[in-house]
């Protein structure tokens, strides 16, 4: 898929209303979240070269909402996204998914997975740091975000997101990554890894991954733990022995009730923890 030009990337204006057409056909196990008591839809997101959609969902009444970021997989800001958001908002959170992508590509309309890698591979890490700060700004200023309970979750791809991010902005005051990748080569792009950055954390970050994620080795999470315990943040790793990767997408064969019900608890149990409810 080519590069966007600037005409064309300021112009982009929706998201995905569906699934990915990569992950098809979806699961039986789909989670649906309704819009009861909730406001939830796409909005537009101001960054420092143009405009990027995002979805956002929040109470419908109050102000002064606890923020959490929403960060993807690498099939975009899609239906599964797009429901985590809503499934924290009727926890009363102001939860924000901007897609990472667009200057790259839409990967949602690519069927295969190799050319979405392709696409994501061109995303530099310091052009999603500064998206997300841009996030966190238009949060704060047009959506009656709370500046001071920001917190962070994402999957896979935004898993590996979810550590550098909180390293990145000391604002950030707790992050839950699913199965993000934790060891990699050092590239332009991609300069530092959550291995790199553990010791020097200093925001409590919960890692959920699985024992059988055949694309994460058991040994870099031993080598996360090890790290972390250098910091001074209490970060923790839970390990569920038997779940694969993606075992909190519902809309995927990998979807495993169990696990992904009790990374869920955890997750609201967490974020209460850590100053953001």
């Amino acid at each position: 898929m080519p590069k966007l030009t600037r005409r064309k990337f300021i112009a982009i204006s929706s998201l995905t209303a569906g699934f990915a057409i990569a992950v098809q056909p979806i699961s039986a196990k789909t989670i649906t979240t309704d819009r009861k008591g909730i406001i939830a839809g796409e909005v537009k997101i101001p960054v420092k070269d143009g405009i990027i959609p995002a979805y956002r969902a929040r109470p419908t009444f109050g102000k002064d909402f606890p923020v959490i970021l929403v960060v993807q997989e690498i099939f975009g800001v899609h239906a599964y996204i797009q429901d985590v958001c809503r499934r924290l908002a009727k926890l009363g959170y102001l939860a924000i998914a901007p897609e990472m992508f667009y200057r790259q590509g839409d990967v949602s309309k690519l069927t295969d997975i190799a050319e979405i890698r392709k696409v994501v591979s061109k995303v530099p890490d310091a052009q999603v740091m500064s998206d997300l700060d841009a996030t966190v700004a238009w949060a704060m200023k047009s959506a009656k975000g709370d500046p001071n309970k920001l917190g962070i979750t994402g999957f896979c791809w935004g898993g590996r997101i979810t550590w550098l991010y909180s390293a990145h902005n000391p604002k950030v005051k707790a992050g839950v990554a699913w199965y993000g990748r934790l060891v990699g080569e050092s590239t332009a792009l991609t300069p530092k890894h959550p291995v790199d950055i553990a010791t020097s954390l200093q925001v409590p970050i919960l890692g959920l991954y699985g024992g059988k994620d055949t694309g994460i080795p058991l040994d870099t999470v031993e080598q996360m733990r090890d790290r972390l315990k250098g910091g001074s943040t209490k970060s923790e790793i839970v390990v569920y022995p038997d779940a694969p990767h993606a075992f909190h997408a519902d809309y995927r064969p990998s979807y495993r009730q169990t696990e992904a019900e009790d990374g869920w608890k955890r997750l609201q149990a967490w974020f209460k923890e850590n100053g953001v409810a």
